[in-house]
């Protein structure tokens, strides 16, 4: 899959503080990639640097595989919504983004082009509402996300979208972000400290801290590293594996506690704890675990969570 956006080393310091070091991250085309740090971790910072709204320090990024001036013209493909959305409150839907598309030069016959961009976020149905300053926070969101699809690009930077709504203004941004991937192939860049939420949408994974890029992996990857499984404790890990293969199961291995995890046939736990005796085995323990996307964030910045 094609690398559609690429940072070398990308670093921003205010002072003596780095806001942002060294950070490497790779985005490919037509996938989510999640961005996950408390406030103030650098998010925002990365953000805006890469899509041009502030200077690195020093390192790079590449574009498409462009660098330079090069890259420089392909930032036309790059729409972008970093905090609020700038919206003129007492103006409609329609003419808010015919101001964007005025303002970026972009030519449209007619009031399709327009209207085609608002029934993409899911704002077909909003003639009863005449002022911008009349919609929900989820709406002005989405709103805002039509702003950034202004001029078609093919990627879409995001900066916490879905901050501060309410449940149902979450999934309907989320299933906006959904179509965006899925029926128009748009790469999209989201930060999010609401981590069940981002769970849920992202194809790959970045975790911010203070600054520094502690981790990337894409939703495979977490899944083998989170969710639901079986942990078992007893006298001989080996042989006790070899017992649970007898049920078939393929799914385990011995973690870094030194417990067996076992992945699969997790309604299966008695025929497990049986073959480990039936074995001759002790049986110490066994329990399943959850560990969500939160659980292993925290385990990674070794700190609480706190938005």
């Amino acid at each position: 899959m094609e690398t559609i956006l690429e940072t070398q080393n990308l670093t921003k310091i205010y002072g003596k503080k780095s806001a942002a070091k060294d950070i490497n991250i790779k985005i490919r085309q037509g996938e989510i990639y999640g961005l996950i740090g408390r406030n103030g971790a650098g998010k925002t910072t990365i953000m805006r640097m890469i899509s041009g709204l502030s200077a690195p320090t020093r390192g790079s990024y590449s574009l498409f595989g462009k660098t330079g001036p090069e890259m420089k013209r392909m930032m036309k493909k790059v729409g972008v919504l970093i905090e609020h959305p700038g919206l003129y409150p007492k103006l409609s839907a329609e003419d808010n983004i015919r101001i964007k598309c005025i303002a970026m030069g972009i030519r449209y016959k007619g009031n399709s082009y327009i209207q085609d961009l608002l029934r993409t976020v899911g704002l077909e149905n909003v003639s009863n509402k005449k002022h911008a300053g009349e919609f929900s926070l989820g709406m002005r969101q989405r709103l805002g996300i039509a702003l950034a699809l202004v001029g078609e690009p093919s990627i879409v930077i995001l900066d916490e979208p879905i901050n501060g709504l309410d449940p149902q203004g979450i999934v309907e941004v989320r299933h906006t972000l959904e179509n965006l991937r899925d029926e128009k192939g748009i790469t999209i860049m989201i930060s999010s400290h609401i981590l069940d939420e981002l769970s849920k949408l992202a194809d790959s994974y970045g975790i911010i801290h203070e600054g520094l890029l502690l981790d990337q992996f894409t939703s495979d990857e977490l899944h083998s590293r989170c969710g639901q499984f079986v942990t078992i404790k007893t006298n001989d890990n080996s042989a006790a594996l070899s017992a649970l293969s007898g049920l078939g199961i393929e799914d385990k291995k011995i973690d870094a506690d030194g417990n067996i995890r076992v992945g699969e046939q997790l309604e299966n736990t008695s025929a497990m704890a049986k073959a480990i005796i039936n074995a001759d085995l002790e049986l110490r323990e066994m329990f399943i675990t959850n560990i969500s996307l939160e659980d292993y964030y925290l385990n990674v910045t070794g700190g609480e969570h706190n938005g």
